[in-house]
């Protein structure tokens, strides 16, 4: 950590065993205390600096003692034992502390925008507005370091233990055909412009067809979302691809991957991963990346109530895709209020168009409902046996088409399971690291604004399931896919595929299923037509990985540099305005609305 630089040490390092030394150190102030002492503090960590009160150094007294907290500072002197019962034991150099004999103030601080201390909280955008500042923050620097530390092991398991090259694809490209908006860049040649790529995902799978075999590369992607919580216009994966590989390669490789990069002080991962299909995972949990911490499992009742005179049941029930199911809320008496009810059905309303009926399990263990008039003593017995209902327990129950179901029962088990963790019921382990693979995804999906017509459920290069490849001709709705995702604790942290080998097919699910013009990709459809291996990868959001690791309430919190919620950059104040005569080699004229025309003007 001192090579090549003037200190000695860094503030991090000092121990007993260095008392009598001396030193020279360089830091920021972080402390001063009535001209007495002050805490120096840089990457490594915290040292006390005692300040001389002696004639022959009132220089540097002076000095010390005016300095503006965080200013730079050289300090040198020698290492001294702290006064018995002064010692600091929650500090690492808490042992020591380093009589100040010269020092220089190297850079003098201005009145900080807010206090460094990392307990006093600051609003984000003040954070990012001067995030170098917020960078100092030893959490956003131990993210940063902790980050590197994985990055730099994951490169190490894949390029020096199984051969893996590290490829930098390019940044300017063309557009890709469905998935996310893509940024565009406009270039000298009217008309054209460059499309910011949301993956390397062509330049990849053409590496396969190059021979490389095996690729790899920390990515820059991009995807222009707009103003969506918790994401990033820019952002980095962690890009996997493989000649003559299957699911279960890819698989292998990333557990792999994960248990050497992982980092020691967040305990060990155990492979292999447990995985389920995504019709299991809507089916339990409502949702395919479920958090599989907790139980509360979505349970079918179908059958139990499958007797009953209750309408809307039999109503439910005579659909095709008709279901039955439910949640139950452990100790829900006990810790939700009415309110927190309410809550929860009127949000299963709201998004999902959903009605919810309760069930509360009474001490006596007896069942409390609008529904028990229409139940026999069976069918409760039933209905208490097969959601495992205990007292005080509350049970939601959601009748109607299968998917709209689950998908809205899903939603509730987590907002549920918030609400009971802020009243006291602990339910998820923060230490816990449950990752999960999600396997035999539908290939397409109806498209939200138009269902008739479908759009690629993982993006338009994914191979079909093998047993369903028939299907692809005749039924495209009902093909299975060779697409997994990764899921951690809830959080989607990667996701891949088999993909599209041979040329026919490719073109034929773009323009015959996706009805998507194939010439946009000629050159990747002409490139599989000149003997493309078969191949497959996976791309694992890094900052989201880290994110959960550190646990980080934000991914902008392992991010050195990054963007607002709205996408902008609100140290260096980005996206910016550029004269006409800037944008006229790229024959660009902006059409202003007239408010934005006038309050520019002004």
């Amino acid at each position: 950590l001192n090579s090549f630089v003037t200190r000695t040490n860094t503030c991090g390092e000092l121990r007993s065993a260095h008392v009598g030394q001396k030193v020279t150190l360089y830091g920021w102030v972080q402390y001063q205390r009535q001209g007495l002492f002050l805490v120096l503090r840089d990457f490594h960590g915290l040292t006390q600096v005692i300040i001389p009160q002696d004639e022959a150094h009132s220089h540097v007294k002076q000095l010390l003692s005016n300095a503006p907290l965080e200013s730079v500072l050289r300090v040198t002197g020698t290492v001294s034992p702290r006064p018995l019962g002064q010692e600091n034991p929650k500090m690492p150099t808490g042992d020591i502390e380093v009589k100040a004999e010269t020092a220089e103030i190297l850079n003098s601080c201005k009145k900080l925008p807010f206090e460094m201390k990392d307990f006093i909280k600051k609003s984000e955008a003040l954070r990012m507005q001067y995030r170098y500042l917020d960078l100092r923050s030893f959490r956003l620097q131990s993210n940063l370091r902790l980050r590197s530390r994985v990055v730099m092991r994951m490169r190490e398991y894949l390029c020096n233990l199984h051969g893996f090259v590290d490829v930098e694809t390019p940044t300017l490209f063309k557009r890709t055909p469905g998935g996310a908006k893509e940024f565009l860049v406009p270039s000298r040649e009217a008309g054209k412009f460059y499309s910011l790529p949301q993956s390397p995902q062509q330049f990849k799978q053409l590496l396969m067809v190059g021979g490389l075999d095996r690729y790899f590369q920390v990515a820059r992607c991009y995807r222009d979302e707009g103003s969506r919580p918790d994401r990033q216009p820019e952002f980095t994966q962690i890009d996997i691809e493989m000649s003559f590989v299957d699911q279960a390669g890819i698989q292998r490789l990333v557990e792999g991957l994960l248990q050497h990069s992982w980092p020691e002080e967040r305990g060990s991962i155990m492979t292999p991963f447990p995985s389920m299909t995504y019709e299991e995972a809507l089916a339990e949990y409502g949702t395919d990346k479920p958090d599989t911490r907790f139980g509360m499992k979505i349970v079918d009742i179908s059958d139990v109530l499958r007797g009953s005179n209750i309408h809307f049941v039999q109503n439910a029930l005579s659909y095709p895709h008709g279901s039955i199911r439910a949640i139950c809320i452990p100790q829900g008496v006990r810790y939700l209020t009415n309110k927190d009810l309410e809550s929860l059905k009127e949000s299963a309303k709201s998004q999902f168009n959903q009605e919810i009926m309760e069930i509360v399990r009474r001490p006596d263990g007896s069942l409390k409902s609008l529904l028990t008039k229409f139940l026999g003593e069976k069918v409760k017995s039933e209905l208490i046996q097969a959601l495992n209902m205990q007292e005080d327990d509350v049970v939601l129950l959601a009748a109607g088409e299968h998917k709209q179901v689950c998908s809205a029962l899903g939603a509730l088990r987590l907002l549920s399971v918030n609400l009971l963790e802020a009243a006291g019921l602990a339910l998820r382990d923060p230490t816990a690291f449950h990752f999960l693979w999600v396997v035999d995804f539908p290939l397409f999906l109806p498209k939200a604004e138009n269902p008739t017509e479908l759009e690629s459920a993982h993006h338009p290069f994914t191979a079909p399931h093998p047993s369903d490849a028939s299907l692809l001709y005749s039924d495209p709705t009902k093909v299975r896919s060779q697409h997994y995702d990764l899921v951690l604790n809830g959080n989607e942290v990667g996701g891949g595929s088999i993909r599209i080998h041979n040329a026919e097919q490719q073109r034929f699910v773009l323009e015959k299923v996706l009805k998507e013009d194939s010439e946009v990709l000629s050159h990747l459809i002409e490139a599989l037509e000149f003997g493309a291996p078969p191949h497959g990868g996976i791309a694992l959001g890094l900052d989201r990985l880290i994110s959960l690791i550190v646990d980080a309430p934000s991914i902008r919190d392992v991010i050195a540099f990054p963007k607002s919620f709205r996408g902008r950059d609100l140290m260096g104040s980005a996206p910016d305005y550029v004269t006409p005569e800037e944008l006229e080699p790229y024959h660009i004229q902006v059409s202003w609305p007239l408010e934005e025309k006038e309050a520019k003007e002004n």
